[in-house]
């Protein structure tokens, strides 16, 4: 399995994002990864990990950085030889299987939409994230990459989060729900109306279980929701923040009153925080692009890269792109304008 890493994406890269990657290679023997970027750079974190550059971890040099605070389509522009594009050569190349970075991620959106790799079917790729639930995971989707859909893109995004929900989370027969602001069939703006009406026409209506709310997403109210990018963006941000401060609430508030043991309670509380932590999911898919392409949070650390090129490498395994495609065939071109 051939993996492409942005070795320069992140906050603290390149140290723990290529500490990662030798992790990853180390851990899965048919495993090749390709870091894309500084050669010295790299150079001395692969040393100072552990690792080797060899057959299995390869280098492929680049001089330019799209860094969190560029704007991305300027920086895709004006820094034509940074690490992103670069990955996203490769992959455009067929050299390798799948991309994955930690890096600015409207920039990786940018470099994907500038090659409009997609796949056949897909007008506009989406972000799908797994978020907790009181039932297991869901899968959201879009969470960043399309703000502006029209409501054949939110059908589309329906195809790829029941697909990805069946086969990554397990999910036989994965309900679908519409994020909206009221669970009525009339509520909502009219990309809301027409998504609802569409979904309710096509092949997907018996899993369709209608508008949902925001609170309705960690009680499991369905296996997949669907939004728009820039709401899906604040309801993940929203519900991160939440997280760290009930968390935090707990350790430092909380455990005072109670009357067990307090290691116990402390290590239940570590167990609880590093079973939800984004680093376990390693990062969110691009779903909708010809590859694979994994993006993953800023902060990113050792282990979130090591399960976000294991989880890429799944994707790649499981045919993802072959069952979207197939499912897509004959979906009716509603809002497909430009």
């Amino acid at each position: 399995m051939r993996l492409a890493l942005d070795a320069m994406g992140g906050d603290h890269a390149p140290g723990p994002i290529v500490a990662g990657a030798v992790r990853a290679v180390a851990a899965q023997p048919d495993l090749h990864v390709t870091l894309v970027g500084d050669r010295e750079q790299i150079e001395a974190a692969v040393t100072a990990a552990g690792g080797h550059l060899g057959d299995r971890l390869s280098l492929f040099h680049c001089t330019q950085v799209v860094t969190m605070d560029d704007s991305p389509v300027d920086g895709i522009r004006k820094k034509p030889d940074n690490s992103i594009s670069r990955t996203w050569q490769l992959l455009a190349e067929k050299k390798v299987d799948a991309i994955v970075s930690a890096g600015n991620t409207g920039a990786m959106v940018a470099g994907g939409l500038r090659l409009r790799r997609f796949l056949k079917g897909v007008r506009r790729p989406g972000i799908a994230t797994v978020m907790p639930t009181l039932r297991g995971p869901c899968v959201i989707i879009d969470v960043g990459a399309n703000v502006a859909p029209k409501s054949r893109d939110l059908f589309a995004y329906g195809v790829m989060g029941s697909i990805f929900a069946k086969h990554i989370l397990g999910r036989e027969h994965p309900s679908v729900g519409l994020m909206n602001v009221g669970t009525e069939d009339s509520k909502g703006n009219e990309l809301a109306r027409e998504t609802h009406a569409l979904f309710n026409g096509s092949t997907l209506k018996e899993r369709f279980i209608g508008n949902i709310e925001g609170r309705d997403i960690h009680r499991g109210a369905c296996d997949v929701v669907i939004t728009e990018g820039f709401l899906g963006n604040v309801i993940l941000k929203v519900c991160e923040g939440v997280f760290d401060f009930v968390m935090k609430l707990v350790a430092h508030e909380v455990l005072a009153a109670l009357s067990v043991e307090k290691q116990i309670a402390h290590k239940a509380i570590a167990d609880l925080i590093h079973k939800h932590d984004y680093a376990a999911y390693g990062g969110a898919p691009l779903l909708g692009i010809d590859g694979i392409c994994i993006i993953c949070h800023g902060s990113s650390g050792e282990r979130a890269i090591t399960n976000a090129l294991n989880v890429a490498a799944q994707y790649a395994r499981t045919g993802l792109n072959d069952k979207i495609v197939e499912v897509l065939e004959g979906v009716p071109t509603t809002g497909d304008e430009d």
